[in-house]
């Protein structure tokens, strides 16, 4: 399939290198986003790790005398 071959329907014809520049800044934005979201993953995954640790640490003090009820 080798594409539309009828009249030109654009008022404003765009060139391929326009075409290009607007695929790459869509390339850009989209990496982006997937980096954005996984930046918050790995900071959420580590907010949890970071609580199950304090957690774990108040359980041990308070399991070898240190805190009191």
């Amino acid at each position: 399939m080798d594409g539309y071959q009828g009249q030109e329907r654009r008022k404003f014809p765009i060139s391929e290198e326009l075409i290009d520049h607007i695929a790459e800044k869509a390339a850009e934005k989209a990496f982006s986003k997937v980096y954005e979201q996984v930046g918050k993953s790995v900071l959420n995954r580590l907010a949890w790790l970071v609580g199950a640790i304090v957690i774990g640490l108040f359980i041990w003090l308070a399991n070898k005398g240190f805190i009191k009820e």
